[in-house]
């Protein structure tokens, strides 16, 4: 993802040159990290939901998530008004979690009701869902202007299968001892319960060296 957005930044600012929104290099690439993502989520959610982790907690760390999704959408109505985010990836996440947290489903049923929501969200569009404020379910005949959208169909689909797997794979195999564990996997579960303010801080950090440097160097050659 950070490599991702990297790329992203530098064909913004003009250093690389790629039609990011139609190459299929750059669409397959965002479907694969998108899609990592949100197995992880629904496979946290079968994590927290297995270890009984109380409703209230759950509640806090999905508002949380929330709260960083009104800020994304701030952000992005201040600085890219054109292209303003009012569903992408930390809203879709909040939404799902929500959702899950509502009404836990048996393994057998997430996954049919995953398998239905990516097959509706590639196969099915209707002029109807092409008010804004349907956006969010993903049935829109085209892509509305915005930079990041994340829709509940297909996407809630491939969250709904990483919690059907998660499920499924934990009730087959006994838990591991944590003292056990390596220090890799130590490292991961670290940057694990941090992601969100990783997902948070990345960008402003990349494009607060970037953009000086971009400048620097126009400035540079312009005087060259």
């Amino acid at each position: 993802m950070i490599f991702y957005h990297l790329g992203f930044d530098l064909n913004y600012l003009g250093w690389i040159h790629y039609d990011i929104n139609d190459d299929p290099r750059w669409l397959a690439a965002r479907a694969l990290i998108l899609g990592s993502f949100l197995t992880i989520v629904g496979a946290s959610l079968a994590l927290a939901e297995i270890q009984q982790k109380d409703l209230q907690q759950k509640l806090l760390r999905t508002g949380k998530i929330a709260a960083a999704a009104v800020l994304v959408t701030a952000g992005s109505w201040i600085f890219l008004p054109g292209w303003t985010i009012y569903f992408g990836a930390l809203h879709a996440i909040a939404l799902m979690s929500f959702v899950v947290l509502l009404q836990p489903l048996q393994t057998w049923l997430a996954g049919l009701l995953g398998l239905v929501a990516i097959g509706l969200g590639n196969s099915y569009s209707h002029p109807v869902f092409d008010f804004p404020g349907l956006a969010w379910l993903g049935l829109m005949t085209h892509k509305p202007q915005t930079l990041d959208y994340v829709p509940m169909m297909p996407w809630f689909g491939v969250c709904l299968i990483g919690y059907a797997a998660a499920k499924l794979s934990i009730r087959q195999q006994p838990s591991e001892n944590p003292a056990k564990q390596s220090r890799a996997t130590l490292t991961l579960a670290w940057l694990g319960r941090h992601t969100l303010a990783i997902y948070l801080l990345h960008q402003p950090l990349i494009l607060g060296i970037l953009i000086p440097v971009t400048h620097l160097l126009g400035s540079a050659h312009s005087k060259s």
